[in-house]
C-alpha cells in the first residue's frame, strides 16, 4: 500500500493499513509500504517516521518499507526517479504519451473558465498533436515539459474485488493527464503502476476514492506491456452521521488515541466493527481474530460509519483481557507506577504506592470501572496514591458519630478481619451500622467514604479498604481523629 507524507497518520489511513495487512497475512503474503513523497511543496517534516511509528505501534507493521529495507527497495518515491523516467520514455517513444509545454497560467486560465462556466476542468489536450519539429523547437528553447498520457482508447472493464465490474471512459470526461511532472517527480497514477509493476504486488486494497482513476491505471499497464494486480477499492470511513472524515481534524491522528493511552486492539477492533469483511460484527476481537474471520468477499459497498463514542467501551474490552493475562499484567503495572510518578511526582509523600503488589491490586480491583489505565490517576482516584486532606469537621457534617465510628471500625481491622475481603468487610460494616443507634448504614458509609478518599463519591467502601489495605486505612481514620 502507500501513504502519503504530507501529514501523519490518521484513522482513514489506519484502516486502509489493517485491511492490507490483515489480508497479507490471511494468505501469506508480504505487507508493502512504499511512502509518496512526489509532492516535495506539500512534504510535512516527520511524517515518513510518524507513519511507521504509528503502525508498529498498532501492531500492524510492514515487511517492506522505508525502514525496514526490502528486495523491492526503494520504498520512498523520490528515490525511484530513473524508473519513472524510463517508464516515461517508453510510453512516449510508443506515442502513449506526449510532451506538454503548457504554462501553469494556461492551465489555469483553463481551470478558471471551465469553473465559470459550471463545468468540471479538464485539460484541452493542446499539446497532444504538436508536430515533432514544434516539439525538438520547445524543448530547444524552453523548461522541461511535463508527460501526459493519451486517453485514446476505450477502458477496459475490471472486476473490483468490492464493487464487481466496473468501465469508467475516462476520455470522456478528463483530458490527457499528467503522469510525470517537469521537475522529473511522477503523479500517483504513474508511480503507482510503476511501484506495483516492479514490486511484484498481486492486489491493491485501497479507498473507493480510486475507483474511477483505476481505469487510467489499466490503459497504463496496457500501454507498457505489464499484467495488472488485481483491485480491491474500500469504501470510505465517514463520521457517525455520514459526514466525510476530515483528514485536517487533528483528534483523528493515531498519536493523539496512543498519547491518550487507548490501546491499539481497541482501535483495530472498532475500525473493523464500524466496516465490514466478517461473518458477523462483534467487540473484543484481537488481531488474530481479525486475520483469522477476515472474508475480502465480505466487504460491502456502504461506508463504513465511525462512532468514536465507542471506543472507550472498547478499550475497556481489551483492558480486561490484558489484566486477564499475567504476562501482560505485569507491563500494566509498569506503565501505571510511570504515569502515578508523572502525574503525582512530588506529592507521593509514601512511595509505597509504587510496590509492583499495590499497583496490581489497584488494577485487578478497577479494571472493571475503568476504559483506559490514565483513568487511574484521575482525581477521582487520587486517593489510591496520596492521602486526601480531610478535617474532622467535614465527618461531622455527616454525623454525630465519627468517634464511634472510627473506633468500630478501627477494632474491626484489629480483629479477624485483617484478611479483607470485600464479601466480609460488606457484611462487618452491615453488622456495625446496625450497632449503632440512630445512626443510618449510609451514613457510616458516607464517614467513611470522606475519610478515606476525600471525596462524597467513589468505589464501594469496602473495595477502597481492600485496595487501601488494614494499614493505610488505620492511618487515614486516625489521622482525621486527629486533626
Amino acid at each position: 500500500m502507500f501513504l502519503l507524507v504530507t501529514g501523519f497518520l490518521h484513522l482513514g489511513g489506519l484502516r486502509t493499513a489493517l485491511y492490507n495487512y490483515i489480508f497479507a497475512k490471511k494468505h501469506g503474503g508480504t505487507f508493502i509500504l512504499r511512502l509518496e513523497d512526489t509532492d516535495q511543496t506539500r512534504l510535512v517534516p516527520g511524517a515518513a517516521e510518524n507513519i511507521e511509528d504509528m503502525l508498529e505501534w498498532a501492531g500492524i507493521p510492514p515487511d517492506e518499507s522505508p525502514r525496514r529495507g526490502g528486495p523491492a527497495g526503494p520504498y520512498l518515491q523520490s528515490q525511484r526517479l530513473e524508473l519513472y523516467a524510463q517508464a516515461a520514455d517508453t510510453l512516449v517513444r510508443t506515442g502513449a504519451a506526449y510532451p506538454c509545454f503548457c504554462s501553469p497560467q494556461r492551465l489555469g486560465l483553463l481551470k478558471k473558465e471551465a469553473l465559470r462556466n459550471r463545468q468540471p476542468p479538464r485539460y484541452d489536450n493542446r499539446c497532444r498533436n504538436l508536430s515533432q519539429r514544434q516539439v525538438a523547437q520547445k524543448l530547444a528553447g524552453g523548461p522541461k515539459p511535463a508527460i501526459r498520457f493519451r486517453l485514446d482508447e476505450e477502458a477496459p472493464a475490471f472486476q473490483d474485488l468490492v464493487y464487481g465490474w466496473n468501465r469508467h471512459e475516462v476520455a470522456s470526461v478528463e483530458g490527457d493527464p499528467v503522469v510525470l511532472k517537469g521537475d522529473g517527480f511522477p503523479t500517483y497514477h504513474l508511480a503507482c503502476v510503476v511501484d506495483d509493476h516492479h514490486m511484484g504486488v498481486s492486489h491493491v486494497l485501497r479507498g473507493s476514492e480510486w475507483l474511477v482513476s483505476t481505469a487510467k491505471h489499466l490503459l497504463l499497464y496496457q500501454a507498457l506491456g505489464w499484467p495488472p494486480p488485481r483491485f480491491a477499492h474500500l469504501p470510505l470511513l465517514v463520521n457517525a452521521d455520514g459526514s466525510k472524515l476530515s483528514k485536517r481534524r487533528g483528534d483523528l491522528f493515531l498519536q493523539r488515541f496512543a498519547a491518550a493511552g487507548f490501546l491499539p486492539d481497541a482501535l483495530l477492533d472498532l475500525l473493523t466493527n464500524c466496516g465490514s469483511g466478517f461473518a458477523e460484527n462483534q467487540m473484543g476481537r484481537t488481531l488474530a481474530e481479525l486475520i483469522a474471520q477476515f472474508d475480502l468477499s465480505r466487504i460491502t459497498c456502504h461506508s463504513a460509519l465511525l462512532d468514536l463514542e465507542k471506543l472507550p467501551e472498547f478499550n475497556r474490552l481489551h483492558l480486561r483481557r490484558l489484566v486477564s493475562s499475567e504476562a501482560q499484567r505485569g507491563q500494566l503495572v509498569g506503565k501505571l507506577q510511570a504515569l502515578v510518578e508523572e502525574a503525582f511526582g512530588s506529592q507521593l509523600t509514601d512511595r509505597a504506592v509504587l510496590d509492583p503488589g499495590y499497583v496490581e491490586r489497584v488494577i485487578l480491583l478497577r479494571q472493571g470501572h475503568i476504559c483506559r489505565l490514565q483513568d487511574l490517576v484521575s482525581a477521582a482516584h487520587s486517593y489510591l496514591w496520596t492521602r486526601p486532606a480531610v478535617g474532622r469537621a467535614q465527618l461531622g457534617a455527616i454525623s454525630e458519630k465519627v468517634d464511634e465510628i472510627a473506633t468500630r471500625v478501627l477494632g474491626l481491622l484489629e480483629g479477624p478481619a485483617t484478611s479483607l475481603t470485600q464479601d466480609t468487610l460488606n457484611a462487618e460494616l452491615k453488622k456495625l451500622s446496625e450497632g449503632l443507634d440512630g445512626t443510618r448504614h449510609s451514613h457510616v458509609m458516607q464517614v467513611l467514604r470522606m475519610a478515606l478518599s476525600g471525596q462524597p463519591q467513589g468505589p464501594p467502601v469496602a473495595e477502597m479498604m481492600v485496595c487501601l489495605g488494614p494499614n493505610e486505612v488505620r492511618e487515614r481514620i486516625r489521622k482525621v481523629l486527629c486533626s
